[in-house]
């Protein structure tokens, strides 16, 4: 089986100096995945879609930066996901990050939130009511918060659970008898073993996608994951690689 996996050869590029836009980031996942994803090309953001998300100067600041044609294109990255989520599982592999943007401020490798504008560009054409963001990444995602932590059509899950058996009990929990019509992950990889937050293993990320696509189908709902963070290069791969196998449909 294969995943739809959304990318483009610009994200290759190292547009700052930043561990997300690190040389060899992309290409260690690219590796990894290649033989189960079907690539599909990543089309920018429109300036309407950013400001469902972001303040207009927000949106200036990061011109201003030279990343914005990047940011955009990681953004419509997000969006693609999302509506082939509504019907299949799919993966958008992106960068800048996203969820430490804010409505009007950013920081932590992020621009755009690329989570936010992906479920408002849905939610603004009337093609979901409702949905649950689960953020695996190891730091909290202030961004996705700031903008979509107070609409009341949206549930975010950032675990807390210290354990690794916590954690993934924290959100089998947290999944049970949702009720959204999508599931967006936040998928950042740095809490790895193997990477700065030292928890989880690769196993854990197959384990999670699971659950997530067995909740989606549970309440008849779509599903979708972008790229967030992680930073070592030699399991970055392997586990973006278990996610995709634990969402795939069929298996």
């Amino acid at each position: 089986m294969s995943i739809k996996v959304i990318f483009h050869k610009d994200f290759y590029r190292a547009y700052t100096s930043d561990p997300a836009a690190e040389t060899g980031r992309m290409e260690a996942i690219v590796a990894a995945i290649q033989s189960r994803a079907d690539f599909i090309n990543a089309e920018p953001a429109t300036l309407d879609q950013l400001r469902a998300a972001h303040s207009i100067d927000h949106i200036e600041s990061v011109k201003i930066e030279r990343v914005y044609d990047i940011a955009a294109l990681a953004a419509g990255g997000a969006i693609q996901a999302a509506r082939i989520g509504l019907t299949e599982p799919a993966f958008a592999l992106i960068r800048p990050p996203g969820h430490h943007a804010s409505h009007s401020s950013c920081w932590g490798f992020c621009y755009f939130n690329n989570m936010s504008v992906a479920l408002m560009a849905l939610k603004n054409e009337g093609l979901i009511s409702t949905a649950f963001v689960l953020d695996f990444d190891l730091h909290f995602g202030d961004g996705n918060a700031n903008i979509l932590g107070h609409e009341p059509w949206v549930e975010i899950l950032n675990p807390a659970a210290r354990t690794r058996d916590g954690y993934i009990k924290e959100i089998e929990e947290r999944l049970r008898g949702l009720k959204v019509d999508m599931i967006g992950i936040s998928a950042g990889f740095d809490h790895h073993e193997e990477d700065w937050g030292g928890l989880l293993k690769t196993q854990d990320y197959k384990t999670m996608g699971r659950m997530v696509r067995d909740a989606a189908l549970a309440c008849s709902g779509g599903c979708f994951a972008i790229l967030e963070g992680g930073y070592n290069h030699n399991v970055l791969g392997k586990n973006v690689l278990a996610l995709l196998r634990g969402l795939e449909p069929g298996l």
